[in-house]
């Protein structure tokens, strides 16, 4: 103080001879600068001790956050906490003593963003109602918005108690200086036991101190408490939760495999999916890991120690509420480092096999790896591919592969027992369906190695020798329809295995006709001619095939249209006349044949015909063979069921825009007109331009055909050519063509697979599962019409539908696990799976806009009929249990006790004038207030205590 004043003086001595020859108003100008200089050196000696200066610190930051108020504190990014919905906090860094420290100030604010300043600054947990998304301070000590102070350092606590009274003090003095309500904690001790010193000014003469600690066990006291009266509000809450849903975990205690499921039925030791869809091909993890029971038992006077004790051994089928809360794996969210098991990874492998697949023109170059005809750009991939890439395009064993195919082939069932169970929309997807032979050959592929390219091309070729055995030894195929029309929205691989298919049934025909006719004919040699006479008219029934619309006699006389000649006056082939027309040459009515029906085409041969007709340009001209077996065919059943037409009937009947009627007479009325119309014979009218040409390829036809019906006729489809035919497409696809159909009737087949499952009423689910259709057609269109290349975009989107199809299957799995452990209360199944979809889809924002969002925690409301249910999932411990301690807790369910128990003692006082300042206009007169708080949880052997208490200074 001496050393300033002295320098303020000689200031002033060296200034004061330079001001006295200067006019009195400059003189009054430098006078009142030097007293503005005198002021700045000014010392506050409030401030002369860094101890001084940290709690002014202290208080400046808690002025400008209480000038600021939660909604500038908000906008200047304010965090809000995860586990809270509405509790914010703002932090501040401050230095005392050659250390750091942090100031945390949390707040509340309401839906609107306003903050909510509370006079009592108490949570209160009357009437049970337990607020699950309070900050561990404000449930130990019943407070709101709040202030920690604590070090920069790894532990953020306090060992030392003489520095954290002193930092607790310091942050005390600075809130009385801001008239701020606001309560304090510093954590102290080892951060495990999480422990709080704090301090609280009631803007009375009271003040509330608190302090947190966790007991390693229970304290027993000597004091007798049975005599004493006392009354302390009770509130209490317990946490149940059942035994975990996880097999591997189970299998550990007793290996016994049979018990009860969590609803309380018996599971026989199997998988909980065992009666899903996709059991046939995975056994998928339970989503729902356990459920919490959480039992609320209203607030209580409790004056004795026996009530105490009462309540210490109260069922917790006595409490008011019930709340359920589910355990949901972490692997069901969307992005998470767990592994997930299902269709929908097996998928993204078969995505990367059909990327690989434009490495090498034919599947037998990926099937040796070191074999001599491997395209250089594949052996160069796998020589840079890693240890880890070469394990991924391992060949299971031949065992494996013989079991495929023997469930495949051998064990395949008949097609009659197959339903079109497919989606709605799944036709969109040019694929083959669920239960047809190629759907489930992708099927096992999908899980034969890791669904590697070699592991296929293997499974392939395997598949189509077991193919070409079929035909040879004239096996029908298992899976596959054969009859009926070839399916063309289907995949052209599954169009050939139903045109084979039909094949050999057609094949298998001819054979049987030809024995048995071979056989007859034996018979009959060996026949006596008295046996041959008596049963001529008794044992052989001509079956003809008039009756039958149609080609249905197989009969071993099949005549070659084009070298035989003979013709019968006969009718023969006849389905019944055409009403109102009459044949040329003869008085007559026409006959319409029996036509052989048209041959079964797939895809590509229709493909074929349209392009050679484009290239000759006239239809007329028959691009092909085909065309003219057909035609020959209709001129044949034609001749034979008119004996006596002509050409000119034939093309009335079979093209009536090649026959030019003449213009009709007018005889009066038209009733009279028709019937002249009738009787007018022979017709009168010629043929167009086009068939009356020198020439006619048509004309020429029907020179030729001889009159024969369909039923004697060669058949139009030769099964033996068409049968090679497709084997020798199966034999050279290329590698890619091949991944392209697998792909789209992958995922098909999975998406049909996976909707078979039971889930319950959940439109969430039934929403997602028509956006998933929609979103496979689209995307597997470019597949389907053979637009892919190796540098093509699609890959990146087959793998985002991947993504799509596992969020939808991995809904589908908890949607089931809850549906079968509620089936008593779908409500619950619904309600849970409801608020785990809309959680999924706010975590799928937040992973997009990069946000840290809290786990699923959900608390669901028991009704009173559904408590039976939950309670039965609690399955008494068995003896082989040895793993469950029996402690001395109390409050058992079904022999479990409470996983955590919370208990809040309170003792609250009326105030009066006398005890709080004159102009307090946080209370009023005679009003209660909490003096005594305790707040105890944990079990038996690891409580945690909170105490407050509030004492007149």
């Amino acid at each position: 103080m001496a050393s300033s004043s002295s320098t303020t003086t000689t200031s002033k001595k060296f200034q004061v001879p330079a001001t006295r020859h200067k006019p009195p108003k400059q003189q009054e100008e430098l006078e009142e600068n030097e007293e503005e200089e005198s002021l700045e050196h000014f010392d506050d000696f409030t401030l002369a001790s860094s101890w001084e200066r940290f709690i002014s610190e202290i208080e400046a930051v808690c002025r400008l956050w209480m000038s600021d108020g939660p909604i500038n504190l908000l906008e200047k990014g304010a965090i809000l906490l995860d586990n809270s919905s509405s509790l914010y906090k703002v932090k501040s860094e401050m230095k005392y003593a050659m250390k750091s420290y942090y100031m945390e100030y949390y707040f509340e604010t309401n839906p609107n963003g306003i903050c909510i300043f509370p006079f009592l600054l108490a949570v209160s947990v009357k009437d049970g109602d337990w607020n699950f998304d309070l900050h561990d301070l404000q449930l130990c000590f019943g407070v709101k918005e709040f202030l920690v102070i604590a070090p920069q350092s790894a532990s953020g606590v306090l060992l030392d108690a003489p520095e954290a009274s002193k930092l607790l003090s310091a942050v005390a003095i600075a809130l009385s200086n801001c008239s701020s309500l606001w309560p304090a904690f510093v954590p102290v001790h080892d951060p495990s036991r999480k422990a709080y010193i704090g301090i609280q000014s009631m803007g009375t003469v009271f003040t509330r101190r608190f302090e947190a600690d966790r007991i390693g066990s229970q304290a027993y006291s000597t004091l007798d408490l049975s005599i004493h009266n006392f009354k302390v509000r009770c509130t209490m809450k317990l946490t149940y939760r059942t035994l975990p849903c996880d097999d591997d975990y189970m299998k550990g205690f007793g290996g016994e495999k049979s018990g009860e499921n969590l609803s309380g039925e018996k599971s026989n030791g199997m998988q909980w999916d065992v009666d899903c869809s996709w059991s046939e091909w995975y056994s998928a993890e339970d989503p729902v890991k356990a459920f919490e029971l959480v039992a609320i038992l209203s607030e209580k006077m409790v004056e004795s120690s026996m009530e105490m004790a009462e309540l210490e051994n109260a069922s917790p089928h006595e409490a008011e509420k019930w709340l359920i809360s589910p355990r949901i794996s972490p692997n069901l969210l969307e992005g998470s480092k767990g592994n997930w098991v299902g269709f929908a990874s097996q998928l993204r492998f078969l995505v990367d096999a059909l990327e690989m697949s434009f490495q090498a023109q034919f599947l037998e170059d990926f099937v040796s790896v070191h074999g001599y005809h491997c395209p250089s750009s594949w052996l160069e991939a796998v020589e840079n591919a890693g240890a880890d890439n070469l394990k991924s395009l391992a060949v299971p064993p031949p065992t494996v592969r013989d079991r495929v195919l023997k469930e495949l082939f051998i064990d395949g069932v008949e097609f009659s027992n197959f339903t079109d169970d497919g989606h709605k929309t799944a036709r969109a997807i040019k694929g083959a369906p669920r239960e047809f032979l190629f759907a489930q050959f992708c099927l096992h592929a999908l899980w034969f190695g890791n669904c590697n390219i070699r592991a296929i091309s293997v499974l392939w070729l395997e598949f189509v020798r077991e193919v070409r055995w079929c035909w040879e030894e004239t096996q029908l195929l298992p899976r596959m329809p054969t009859n009926g029309p070839i399916d063309l929205s289907t995949c052209l691989i599954n169009q050939k295995l139903q045109m084979l298919a039909i094949c050999i049934e057609k094949k298998s025909q001819q054979t049987e006709d030809y024995e048995d006719c071979i056989g007859s004919l034996d018979h009959i040699e060996s026949m006596s001619e008295e046996e041959s006479v008596v049963g001529d008219d008794s044992s052989i029934k001509p079956t003809p095939s008039d009756d039958i619309p149609g080609i249905v006699d197989r009969k071993p006389g099949i005549v070659d249209l084009f070298n035989d000649k003979s013709s019968d006056l006969t009718r023969r082939g006849s389905a019944g006349i055409v009403d109102s027309m009459m044949l040329l040459k003869s008085y007559q009515s026409m006959h319409v044949p029996f036509t052989q029906e048209p041959p079964l085409m797939t895809e590509d041969m229709h493909e074929e015909r349209l392009q050679a007709v484009e290239a000759l340009g006239d239809s007329f001209s028959f691009s092909g063979q085909l065309e003219r077996d057909i035609l020959t065919s209709d001129m044949s059943a034609f001749k034979a069921a008119n004996p006596d037409a002509v050409f000119e009937d034939f093309i009335r009947w079979h093209s009536p825009g090649d026959w030019e009627e003449d213009e009709p007479v007018d005889h009066g009325s038209s009733s009279s007109s028709t019937a002249l119309e009738k009787d007018r014979w022979p017709p009168r009218g010629r043929l167009s331009k086009r068939m009356s040409e020198q020439g006619n390829l048509w004309r020429k036809i029907w020179d030729r055909a001889p009159a024969l019906p369909a039923s004697e006729q060669k058949p139009l489809l030769d099964p033996n050519r068409e049968g090679e035919k497709v084997l020798h497409y199966l034999e050279t696809l290329q590698p890619h063509q091949l991944l392209e159909q697998m792909v789209c009737t992958a995922f098909r087949a999975a998406a049909d697979t996976l909707i078979l499952t039971s889930y319950g009423e959940l439109k969430q689910m039934e929403t997602e599962i028509q956006q998933l259709y929609v979103t496979m057609a689209t995307t597997l269109r470019p597949l389907q019409v053979n637009r892919l290349s190796a540098e093509s975009n699609t890959f990146e989107d087959l793998r985002r539908v991947s993504a799509a199809f596992e969020r939808v299957e991995k809904l589908m799995t908890l949607g089931a696990s809850l549906q079968r452990k509620f089936r008593r209360a779908p409500r619950l199944a619904r309600e849970i799976f409801n608020g785990y979809y809309d959680f999924s889809i706010s975590k799928m924002e937040s992973l997009a806009e990069q946000i840290v969002e809290k786990g699923f925690d959900m608390k669901l409301e028991l009704r009173n009929q559904e408590r039976e249910l939950l309670s039965n999932m609690f399955v008494p411990p068995t003896a082989s249990q040895s793993w469950r301690k029996v402690l001395s807790m109390g409050n058992l369910l079904n022999g479990h006790e409470p996983i955590v128990r919370e208990i809040v003692f309170s003792l609250r006082d009326k105030t009066t004038g006398n005890h709080y300042a004159a102009h307090s206009g946080s209370f009023s007169h005679k009003k209660e207030i909490e003096t005594y708080r305790m707040y105890i949880c944990g079990t038996s052997n690891d409580l945690r205590v909170a105490l407050s208490v509030a004492s007149c200074d």
